[in-house]
C-alpha cells in the first residue's frame, strides 16, 4: 500500500507562516525556514514587548507629573509621599492627565497635598 502524505494540509501549514511573514526584508518572507525563524522570534518579541509596555506608560505618567509638580517648587518622591500621606488615592495615569490636560485640577490636588 503507497504511503499516504497529506500534501494539503502540509502547503497549507507552511504557507500560513509565509502569509505572516509578508512584507518582511530579504530571505524572510519567502524562504520557509527563514520565515519560521522570523516569525517565532517576531512572537516572543510581542510576548515580551506586551509586559515592557506597562512599564513603559509608568515611566512615561511619572515624567509628566514630575514636570507638572516642578512649577510648584516640589519634586516627584516629596509630592507623592505627601500624596500619600494626605490620603488622596489617585493613581499614576490619573494624575499624568490631569497634570497634562487639566492644569487647574492638578494644582487643587497640589494646594490639598501642601496642606496636608
Amino acid at each position: 500500500m503507497p504511503r499516504s502524505v497529506n500534501s494539503v494540509a502540509s502547503r497549507k501549514r507552511r504557507k500560513k507562516i509565509l502569509k505572516q511573514t509578508k512584507g518582511q526584508f530579504g530571505r524572510r518572507k519567502n524562504v520557509r525556514t527563514v520565515a519560521k525563524n522570523a516569525y517565532e522570534k517576531g512572537l516572543t518579541y510581542a510576548y515580551r514587548d506586551r509586559r515592557k509596555k506597562k512599564g513603559n506608560f509608568r515611566a512615561l505618567w511619572i515624567q509628566r507629573i514630575n514636570a507638572g509638580v516642578r512649577q510648584y517648587d516640589m519634586s516627584y518622591s516629596e509630592f507623592m509621599g505627601k500624596l500619600h500621606k494626605a490620603g488622596i488615592e489617585l493613581d499614576r495615569k490619573v494624575l499624568a492627565d490631569l497634570a497634562m490636560n487639566h492644569p487647574k485640577a492638578f494644582e487643587e490636588v497640589i494646594k490639598k497635598v501642601k496642606t496636608a
